[in-house]
């Protein structure tokens, strides 16, 4: 996991680089590439203060991280898009579908109905978007 790979001569970029890679995959990758033309500056912030700097920290595995961040991005309601790319990276690092569907839930006590109805539509676009691919895989 990545905080058991933190590399003393490696700098902020390069750990945030190496962190998104291992924590979401492809997802990551698009939210970065989409801002290349716009905010160029905004993607190398991305990379190095949250998974640079504070998903690299010790004390939390990258899985109860990803906990974390669904449940805040469910909480707040308004980040669809982010909120997608976290529900991938969480089972990405072993949260499972049922477990992403009791944080959404949880959170109908402290965010209301509204924030986990929008949290699990969210969850289940993103579980038919990899059953898809899943399928589409030839074997």
């Amino acid at each position: 996991m990545m905080q058991d790979k933190l590399n003393a001569g490696e700098t902020r970029l390069e750990r945030g680089k190496r962190a998104l890679a291992e924590i979401d995959g492809a997802a990551g990758e698009n939210v970065v590439a989409a801002l290349a033309d716009i905010a160029p500056d905004f993607a190398n912030y991305l990379f190095e203060f949250p998974f640079g700097d504070i998903y690299s920290r010790p004390g939390l595995d990258l899985r109860a991280r990803e906990i974390a961040t669904i449940a805040a991005l469910t909480a707040m309601g308004t980040a669809t898009p982010q909120l997608k790319v976290h529900v991938e990276a969480g089972l990405n690092v072993g949260v499972t579908k049922d477990e992403i569907i009791e944080i959404m839930m949880q959170m109908a006590v402290y965010a209301g109905f509204p924030a986990a109805l929008n949290g699990l539509f969210t969850a289940k676009e993103v579980f038919a978007s990899r059953l898809a691919d899943e399928q589409a895989v030839p074997t």
